[in-house]
């Protein structure tokens, strides 16, 4: 998915909570929400779709009949702690869907969140996403796949309980998810893109 400019044009320019819940229940297309500002998010385009519908494919087998369970972009997760509500590619969300006080269709601990890149949203995702997403308590890893070339980011919390970037580059080898067991073939991602390798 794609941000547009903060949605100004939907009647005013600051939501509550509680006011963009109701709005995004009675919309058509999906908007994120961060500090009472709405942010359209566009469709994406078909090399994004794929590399989305690869991954969550190979997760969603290697987690069958466990407690970790992937979810697509219509699951969306909210950080209490900084007020962002927003629709990742694929979050990894371990037991229980815990929801926020304010809303039982919404997640707000995932494990591993994994962001497709765009053009439009390359820089967003890399920073100021990620340092929001940081926010969360549970989350282990953040990933970032880039779908004009082969090149993927993996941001993990290591030791130290710092977060340490390993980059995969060709597509030999594998993505690895160590917290929850998973690993991906890189050429499983790429699949079907056409992309040169």
């Amino acid at each position: 998915m794609e941000i547009k400019e903060p949605a100004v044009a939907y009647g005013k320019n600051k939501m509550t909570i509680e006011e963009y819940l109701q709005f995004e229940k009675a919309s058509d297309t999906k908007h994120e929400y961060y500090r009472g500002e709405v942010f359209a998010m566009s469709g994406a385009k078909p090399r994004h779709n794929v590399i989305a519908k690869n991954p969550m494919r190979d997760i969603a087998t290697a987690l069958r009949g466990k407690p970790c369970q992937p979810y697509g972009s219509d699951m969306r997760i909210n950080i209490p702690e900084n007020t962002l509500f927003t629709y990742p590619n694929i979050s990894i969300i371990c037991g229980d869907i815990i929801p926020p006080g304010y809303d039982e269709d919404t997640a707000t601990q995932p494990v591993v969140v994994i962001k497709i890149l765009s053009k439009s949203t390359r820089d967003y995702d890399r920073m100021g996403k990620f340092k929001l997403y940081r926010d969360i308590p549970a989350l282990k890893e953040y990933i970032l796949v880039d779908s004009e070339s082969v090149n993927i980011e993996a941001f993990r919390i290591n030791s130290n309980n710092h977060w340490a970037l390993e980059e995969y580059k060709t597509i030999s080898g594998e993505l690895m998810l160590p917290s929850v067991q998973v690993n991906i073939p890189i050429a499983d991602i790429y699949e079907e893109t056409k992309l040169p390798v």
